[in-house]
């Protein structure tokens, strides 16, 4: 696809995107042409049955699996093109991602936890504090710093995980079922800090959910069903 042909306004589209798992007769196919098309800023929530590939679509614009047909646009770069180093600056500078499961270093603070992505990329913390000074009011976890996931509830593990994704400043932030894990009052403060990042900062969200309470807070609504997406 010509990179003219992406919706300009659009900050993540996926055009006509093909996936199947398996080969030959055990083949299933998960996504038949599906597009998506995404604007700057928006908050996006992806519904549909399990087992309909909705965190497969998900896993593909983050360039976590990189095995289809078609064409992904992020930020105006399309992924399916990229060197794997490309792809991996692409997700380092561009987006954060959060998953149901928290994914946090156990042997690990809170604090270094947050901080563990900018140490990867070789990023200079230093330039960091201030915004790491924010991002621990905006997720409540000033008192936290010192303390191990172990001493933390779920839903505070999981704010961990949405501090970790945004201290870079991405563009984008994916989730994957960020509330399966959590009862109904954790998952009610991750979706309310979602939107104040959303709405305060800009950050364009795409949340795979079964959640109708979690969607309520996007400002789009989607559904994947029979291979392709509508809404």
């Amino acid at each position: 696809m010509n990179q003219n042909n992406y919706r300009q306004s659009a900050v993540i589209s996926a055009r006509n995107i093909y996936k199947s798992f398996g080969k030959g007769e055990t083949a299933q196919t998960v996504l038949e042409g599906a597009n998506l098309d995404i604007a700057k800023g928006s908050f996006v929530s992806l519904m549909g049955e399990s087992g309909t590939g909705k965190s497969t679509l998900l896993y593909l614009i983050g360039g976590l699996d990189r095995n289809f047909t078609g064409d992904i646009f992020v930020s105006g770069q399309n992924i399916a093109s990229l060197s794997d180093k490309e792809l991996s600056e692409i997700r380092c500078k561009k987006m954060g991602f959060v998953f149901q499961f928290y994914n946090l270093a156990a042997n690990l603070t809170v604090e270094d936890n947050i901080l563990l992505p900018l140490e990867m990329s070789g990023r200079k913390i230093s330039e960091y504090r201030e915004k790491y000074r924010e991002i621990l009011e905006i997720t409540g976890l000033e008192s936290k710093v010192k303390s191990y996931p172990s001493q933390l509830s779920g839903g505070q593990q999981q704010r961990v995980a949405i501090a970790r994704a945004v201290l870079g400043e991405p563009e984008i932030i994916l989730a994957d079922e960020p509330t399966g894990n959590l009862d109904a009052a954790s998952g009610t403060e991750i979706m309310e800090l979602f939107s104040r990042l959303n709405q305060e900062k800009g950050v364009t969200i795409l949340q795979v959910t079964h959640s109708a309470e979690s969607a309520s807070y996007s400002s789009r609504i989607v559904t994947l069903k029979n291979r392709v997406i509508t809404g």
